[in-house]
């Protein structure tokens, strides 16, 4: 394809040489996997500066580069194509859109971003959507998903050229919907630039990633920029009861919704009831009986409904598809044994403060006294420091018995993490509070210390299939473990060593690729 072409639709664009005649085999961000005939894009990385690679790029081949300058000391050939933009990241995702075809253009796109529920509720679309029969697409941290194909997922949104490779693939399936979750991370580094959203959806906001972005109003920042970058054509839904609901829309071109349990909103739902079976809502004036549990499951389910309904499907129609649906892996997961009453094991993703408050106060809701509450849970390493002791907290003080542990360490010293943690409890806390550093010993006693009727919950991997110490992926999977010692039944290989664990291309997938060094969301 032309390079001229493809930069048609760029933003940006200062200065652009040698461009007309270039025959581009691919876009490139990695110079790694430049070959002849490709045009390498210079990102500005989380660690490292793609302009750095430029030299790699062209020894490997590259026949046109695109970057936000030339480096100094490094000599440009004479007729190669050069194209200077002002911000190289966002310009990579035009050029893979246009190299790509556009593929957003022609399928509805809504993306879901928010500290807590990005994953349950595309999920709960891209099910609905199914179920009425509609071939969707479905792009997010569990999984990606072009139909009922599964693809893996190593990131919550992929990199630009990928994003729009994989958009390209649901097109050309046939897909009409793409249901897509949008971190924050993924919308800073511009990862969605070149995408056309038919929608967004805002969640909530709660503390996470201060280690990226440095502070609350920096990572609030960066998910208002979604709803910024809105066309008219689309609609912005942010949730009411969320105080930043409301900024999010500020500044948006996009038709403005909401949706609440609580306050007024375009879209109401109300809980009637919430048991360990399921929820009882009533949304819009209509009662339906779900499987899913808890309050924000209730948030899920309405989001889901809105945009729905939004997209022009017929409110009944959806109505009767939610009560079949059944949410996503590793998100309040529920287990029991054959004891009377039975013990329960809960596995879920939480691995913020809010949302592991949202989990237990659900689990408090539900259980029937004397039940007792078993909280196992630990911090990541290299992640934001500031929430790991108000997690204990919440742990210590909304349990009966809380067990510190690893989560996914990385770099970092186990030890010195769960001290971390320790520093936010009291002598009270500490009473009923234990730490065991191995996770498996650590879901293993809470089983062997709960008694029947009693509830174990197992925190912040949820669908994780892996625990990473010292940059070594181990396989390890909390629903198996648990399964394991709450039942005394094994499907599966729960814990130990992956023998390909620390290849390359799942290192690169948690942030190690040297040009772009994206960084895995958790």
């Amino acid at each position: 394809m032309l390079l001229e072409t493809l930069l048609n639709r760029v933003p940006g664009v200062q200065m652009a040489v040698h461009t007309a005649d270039t025959e581009v085999r691919a876009i490139q961000a990695d110079s790694r996997r430049v070959e002849a005939g490709d045009c390498f894009v210079a990102v500005r990385g989380v660690s490292a500066d793609g302009h750095q690679f430029i030299g790699q790029a062209l020894e490997r081949g590259a026949v046109a580069v695109v970057a936000e300058y030339w480096p100094e000391g490094l000599e440009r050939p004479p007729l190669l194509a050069f194209v200077t933009v002002q911000n190289a990241a966002e310009a990579l995702g035009h050029l893979a859109s246009a190299f790509y075809g556009y593929p957003s253009h022609s399928m509805r796109v809504v993306g879901v971003t928010g500290t807590n529920g990005k994953t349950t509720t595309t999920t709960l679309m891209h099910q609905l959507f199914t179920a009425l029969g509609r071939k969707a697409g479905l792009v997010g941290t569990v999984e990606n998903r072009i139909g009922q194909q599964v693809m893996p997922s190593a990131l919550t949104t992929p990199d630009a050229v990928s994003l729009h490779a994989l958009l390209r693939q649901m097109a050309d399936a046939g897909c009409t919907e793409v249901f897509m979750e949008a971190s924050s991370h993924a919308i800073h580094q511009r990862r969605i630039a070149g995408v056309h959203f038919a929608g967004a959806v805002f969640t909530n906001l709660t503390h996470d990633h201060l280690d990226y972005h440095g502070t609350f109003a920096n990572y609030r920042n960066a998910k208002k920029q979604l709803f910024d970058d809105l066309p008219p054509s689309a609609f912005a839904l942010t949730n009411a009861d969320d105080r930043n609901g409301a900024f999010m829309l500020q500044n948006t071109h996009a038709r403005r919704y909401t949706y609440a349990l609580k306050t007024p909103a375009d879209f109401k739902a109300r809980v009637l009831d919430n048991a360990l079976t399921g929820l009882h809502l009533e949304i819009d004036g209509v009662q339906l009986h779900t499987r899913l549990v808890g309050a924000f499951n209730a948030y899920n389910l309405t989001a889901a409904y809105a945009v729905a309904s939004l997209l022009g499907i017929e409110k009944e129609t959806v109505l009767t598809a939610l009560s079949n649906l059944t949410g996503a892996e590793g998100r309040f997961e529920i287990l029991r044994d054959n004891s009377q009453p039975p013990r329960i094991g809960i596995v879920d993703y939480a691995h913020t403060p809010d949302a592991l408050q949202n989990v237990l106060e659900t689990i408090r809701q539900l259980r029937r006294h004397p039940a007792r509450i078993f909280t196992v849970v630990g911090c990541g390493g290299n992640r934001d420091r500031a929430k790991r002791p108000l997690m204990a907290q919440i742990a210590a003080r909304m349990s009966d018995h809380a067990i510190l542990t690893s989560d996914n360490p990385r770099t970092e010293d186990p030890r010195a993490i769960l001290q971390d943690m320790e520093a936010g409890l009291t002598s009270d806390d500490l009473n009923h509070t234990l730490t065991i550093e191995n996770r498996e010993q650590a879901i293993k006693t809470a089983c062997l210390m709960a008694k029947p009727g009693d509830i174990i919950l197992v925190a912040g991997k949820g669908h994780e299939k892996y625990q990473e110490i010292n940059g070594v992926k181990h396989a390890f999977d909390d629903k198996l473990v648990l399964q394991q010692y709450l039942t005394g039944q094994s499907s599966g290989h729960a814990a130990g060593k992956s023998a390909s664990s620390d290849s390359k291309e799942q290192k690169r997938a948690v942030g190690e690729d040297a040009d772009s060094n994206y960084t895995k969301e958790k």
